[in-house]
Parts: C-alpha cells; structure tokens; sequence
C-alpha cells in the first residue's frame, strides 16, 4: 500500500493536501476547547454582576448564585459552539478536499503529459512536444523539455545526413577504383602506368576522406589538448604562407598579406590555428580562379585580434551563409571532390577549433561573383 501510494504523484498530493487539513483542524479546535472559558468567564462575567441581580446577598450567596446561572449557561454556550464548529469544519473539509483534488490534477496532469511524450522520444519520436500554455515553473519546465526534444531532434537528423553524406563521400571515389579495376579484369583498360596513376589518385582521395572524417570527430569530440602558448599573429600567417605559397602559384592566385606592426601577440596552440588557416586559405583558393587574389589581413578589437581571409572569387549567396559551416555543405552543388570542391569539413574543422580557442568565426558575401571573407577572433594574451 505504501508503495502504492509512493508511486503516483497526485496521490502523495491529495495526502498532502490532507494532512495539513487535518492539522488545520486540530489546532484549531484545541485552541477554541482551550481559550473557551477564559472567553465565556470574561464575557459573561460583568451579567452576573448586575445591580439587582446580586445585590443585598452577602459573598457567599453572591458566588453561589452566579454559579447556579453560569453553568448551565456556559454548558449550553459549548455545546452550541460545537455543534457548529463541527459542521464549520465539515463543510470546510468538504471544500477543501475538492480544491486540493483540483489543485493536484492541475500539477500532476502536465508532469503525466511530459512523462508520456518523454516515453514517446526515448522510442524515436523525437517531432513529439508538450502542449503547455502555463507561466509558472510547470509551464517553463514544459517549454525546457520542448528545447531539449527539439535539439535531439536535429541532432538526429544531423546523424542521419552525416551517414548520408559519408555514404555518398567514400562511394565516389570506390566506384571509381571499382570501375577501373573491372575494366583491367575485362582487358577493357590496358595495365598502363596512366591507368594505374588514376587507381592511385582516387585511393588517395578516398585516404584523404577517411583521415578528414577521423579529424572532424576528434575535433568536435574535444579529443585533443591545446598547446596554449604566446605568439605573434605575423609568425602563424607567415607558416600559413609558405606551405600553400606553391599552390598558390600553380594556379595562378596572387596571396598577400596586410598586417599591422603594432598587432598585440595571442595565446593559441599554434599547430591547431595553423589548420585553421590552411583551411581557410585552401577554401579560398578553390573558390579563387585564376588570376584572382586572395589576402590575409588583421586588427585588434579590444581583448581579441581579429584574422580575416578575403577573396574576390566565386563569392557565396545570401541564403547559403548561415551553412557555410556545416559538415559536407557545398555551395556549389555541381562541385564533386573530385573536381576539386575538397571533402567539405574543412570549414566545420575551423569553426570548432576557433571555438576551442573561445573565438568565433563567421563568413560575408556581398553575393555570387563578388567574393567572401571569412572572419575569426583570437584572445590578445
């Protein structure tokens, strides 16, 4: 019984309710019962005290006299009092035994709701809500539990597009390499040093993809330990610089850099936004045809330097802004990664490095052909 009673909310509710009834009632006939002769006596005293009442009978005749009226009368007074404190508390206990019923269908009906729609996400259901209009703390735990079913919602969904996008990454360059090797099988392809140079290549990129993935979950994951140390903003765009100048060259993108001489130093790891800025200046280059420019440049805004990548190549519109970050978005959605659009994470590794260093990074475009910037924030040390 007792268990019973543990598991069901608006029964330990209704208890509740109950028992503070009870001592409602308690107390408040022990305090009648207890104050009721003092009262009486004060009250009724002075009546048997009237002149003509009392008066010519000597002290003794005088008490007896007043105790002869007095008790029955009071007699009379407590029985009364109590028959209609009785049906007072009655009636009282009646309402309230209704209200406090009320009361807790009223709180345990939105906790039954949410334990009901939580069983209903726990299955895969994660489009079920709370339907809650109240504006106390049920009311804001409804809309709490809402935020939390809607956030596992998307993360689903990302869970999903990510299979789906990894499934579609690795399949083109396997079907490649299946294809050629079918072709060698069926004396289709000649076994020349070009056709084994394509198997190659697509191998590569498929090593590439594999490696890029294992890097995005050990970034977002936070699997890894920053290296924080002092360090001049001019030394990590100069490194950035040497290692894709060459690329640079190759296709022909003019890369520069405008820094100022007077840029306070930043406590990053080194290692990490040297990634940072591959990735950015890799995106940028791919998006940059040829004779094209692409420049580095930095300022300090209070505690922060800001580091910006700007190009004037392909440019990104408005409506693709907001995704620009996400894993395997491509703006342009004719561009493969083998036709050189990159796995595309590279700007998803960014965003959650930048962050790790507690930076923000965000992209402008003033529209298609117009170029785009990317920009991110360093703590000053």
């Amino acid at each position: 019984m007792i268990n019973k009673i543990r598991s069901y909310l608006g029964v330990k509710l209704f208890i509740t309710y109950l028992v503070v009834i009870l001592v409602g009632g308690l107390v408040l006939v022990s305090a009648t019962q207890f104050a009721m002769p003092t009262a009486f006596s004060r009250h009724m005293g002075g009546m048997m005290g009237l002149p003509g009442q009392i008066m010519g009978m000597g002290a003794r005749g005088a008490v007896e006299q007043g105790a002869a009226v007095e008790l029955p009368l009071y007699d009379s007074f407590r029985a009364g009092f109590n028959e209609a404190l009785l049906w007072a508390m009655l009636v009282a206990g009646g309402l309230a035994l209704v209200v406090s019923i009320l009361f807790s269908r009223s709180v345990v009906a939105p906790v039954r709701a949410m334990m009901i729609v939580s069983q209903r996400i726990a299955e895969g259901h994660y489009d079920e809500r709370v339907q809650s209009s109240a504006g106390d703390e049920l009311g804001q735990l409804a809309v709490r539990f809402n935020q939390m079913a809607g956030n596992l919602q998307q993360v689903e969904m990302m869970r999903r597009q990510l299979i789906g996008d990894v499934t579609h990454e690795l399949r083109t360059p396997l079907t490649a390499i299946k294809g050629s090797m079918e072709g060698l099988m069926d004396g289709i392809l000649s076994p020349s040093a070009e056709t084994f140079e394509q198997i190659h290549k697509e191998a590569d990129r498929l090593s590439r993809l594999v490696d890029d993935l294992q890097e995005l979950s050990r970034v977002e994951s936070r699997a890894y330990k920053l290296d924080i140390v002092t360090v001049a903003v001019a030394d990590l765009v100069e490194a950035a610089l040497k290692r894709l100048g060459r690329q640079y060259e190759e296709k022909g993108v003019v890369l520069t850099s405008s820094l100022p001489p007077t840029l306070a130093h930043v406590r990053v790891d080194t290692d990490r936004i040297g990634q940072v800025l591959i990735n950015l200046l890799g995106n940028a280059m791919q998006n940059t045809p040829k004779g094209g420019n692409v420049t580095i440049s930095a300022e300090q805004k209070g505690n922060d330097v800001l580091i910006s990548v700007k190009d004037n190549g392909a440019g990104i519109p408005p409506e693709h802004l907001p995704h620009v970050f996400d894993r395997f978005y491509r703006v342009d959605k004719s561009r493969s990664r083998r036709a050189g659009g990159g796995s595309g994470i590279g700007l998803t590794i960014a965003k959650s490095l930048v962050e790790a260093h507690g930076g923000i990074i965000r992209a402008a475009s003033d529209g298609i052909g117009k170029g785009s910037t990317f920009i991110f924030t360093l703590p000053i040390s």
